[in-house]
């Protein structure tokens, strides 16, 4: 078997073994959980892989060229361990999972069999079943420059380079009043023009949703009263009090970049972008088919 250690190898052939297989998921947030299919805990380099967790994994398709090995693993959810809210949330959408072909008397002879992250996760009743992705994944996504008239960057990122912490495009509050995790309003919120935060961010700052964030669909005032509706609601618990970040909006267009953030110079769009009608046009006996200015 490839990759294994002289004595893993030795107990492979030895006809008796004493085999399990290990698992760590590390989210994107740091927090990492380790489990085993052992009926007791494992201590591998310090770090207690649990048993009780019911976590089990399906056979691990693994392939030579570059096609993406998958494999799908199964488990119970429960309060100290993977959560239910949690997942939800998305917490572990991404996250980095690695497992290992372990000899349980031994823990020092085990076999990295995969390394990859974590795709598609769905919840079945009291239980989850989360598909893994090996690390080709990464070689599905686009890769260069999208050509379009609209900027193709995202508001404060490495492209834009428009500064956040700006005073006047970010506002950091309390929750007043919550529907649904999706609509937030404010009795007393004045200094932006309606519309303003349209198509930016909530990020939340503090208690259990911490970390999670949304899209703005809409920035509206309700008589004196200022409305935040998001398109899709946070999945955790936003009380009132709980501190927010709201981050100006971006319609991606040049207008707007050169006028609301004065950050024209990083445009990432290319306005001048022939239309379809200058792509279809035909030559013609009398003067120049140009399609006319594009101003």
């Amino acid at each position: 078997m490839a990759g294994v250690s002289a004595a893993l190898q030795a107990h492979l052939e030895s006809g008796h073994t004493t085999l399990c297989h290990a698992w760590r998921i590390t989210r994107r947030d740091g927090v990492s959980f380790a489990f085993t299919d052992h009926d007791v805990p494992l201590v591998m380099e310090g770090e207690l892989f649990r048993a009780d967790t019911g976590l089990s994994a399906r056979a691990i398709a693994q392939s030579t060229g570059l096609a993406v090995d998958n494999t799908e693993a199964l488990g119970a959810l429960s309060d100290v361990t993977l959560r239910e809210d949690e997942i939800e949330q998305g917490r572990f959408d991404g996250a980095q999972v690695q497992a290992w072909l372990v000899n349980w008397a031994d823990t020092s002879q085990r076999k990295l069999q995969f390394r990859g992250t974590i795709g598609e996760l769905r919840r079945v009743g009291g239980a989850f079943r989360a598909e893994l992705r090996g690390l080709t994944e990464v070689l599905n996504q686009p890769q260069g420059r999208v050509y379009q008239k609209p900027c193709t960057a995202v508001l404060g990122d490495s492209t834009c380079r428009f500064a956040l912490e700006t005073p006047g495009y970010a506002e950091t509050r309390n929750v007043q009043d919550v529907e649904e995790g999706r609509i937030f309003a404010w009795d007393s919120f004045q200094g932006f023009e309606a519309g303003w935060f349209t198509r930016g961010r909530l990020e939340v700052l503090d208690g259990t949703a911490q970390g999670l964030w949304g899209l703005i669909k809409h920035d509206r005032f309700d008589g004196a009263r200022r409305v935040i509706e998001l398109w899709e609601p946070l999945r955790g618990d936003l009380a009132e009090g709980t501190s927010v970040r709201l981050v100006a909006g971006c319609d991606k267009r040049m207008e707007t970049c050169r006028l609301k953030f004065n950050n024209l110079l990083n445009f990432q769009g290319f306005p001048d972008l022939p239309g379809e009608d200058w792509v279809v046009a035909v030559p013609r006996s009398t003067g120049a088919n140009t399609g006319g200015s594009l101003r």
